[in-house]
């Protein structure tokens, strides 16, 4: 496949997925501008660096990839200082037994570390399968596995917390 094909290949199938995309990295910054600063930046890297596509087969995992490692630097770089969006912080006002149950587990995983985080999102939020995000992490099936559970561990141990301090 020619350099040309292989760029109209991925360009089709960011259009194609760009609210995927944007979710994804929306779940990492819970900002909309932010977020498509990071879909921004993880499209171009993509594009200047298409040659390292190998296998076309891959392509949906190398973009996740990508955009994952583009979000994780992201907020390395703006390390804690966030602009919360209205629907934000409207949902600290006081709501429903269940609402303000998902803005826990939300606040839960956003204190889950960066490996972690990323396999929570791509697991619970992406519906990725353990055997896709073990190609976008680029670790093995068992450690992915391994962070999964420690992951859904230090969760139920948070959400335990805040429920016994209810």
């Amino acid at each position: 496949m020619t350099k040309e094909e292989k760029f109209e290949l991925v360009e089709r199938y960011i259009i194609e997925n760009q609210q995927t995309y944007y979710r994804l990295a929306y779940s990492y910054v819970k900002n909309k501008e932010n977020a498509l600063d990071i879909v921004q930046e993880a499209v171009f890297k993509a594009l200047r660096s298409i040659d390292k596509l190998e296998e076309v087969n891959y392509l949906k995992t190398w973009l996740y990839r990508i955009i994952v490692n583009t979000a994780i630097d992201f907020i390395r770089k703006h390390e804690r200082v966030s602009i919360m969006e209205d629907e934000i912080l409207e949902s600290h006002l006081p709501a429903s037994k269940n609402e303000l149950s998902d803005l826990d587990l939300q606040e839960a995983v956003e204190h889950l570390p960066p490996l972690y985080k990323t396999i929570i999102i791509l697991r619970f939020f992406e519906d990725l399968k353990l055997e896709e995000i073990a190609e976008i992490t680029g670790d093995n099936l068992n450690t992915v596995k391994t962070r999964l559970y420690a992951a859904l561990r230090k969760l139920r141990v948070e959400m335990g917390e805040e429920q016994a301090n209810e």
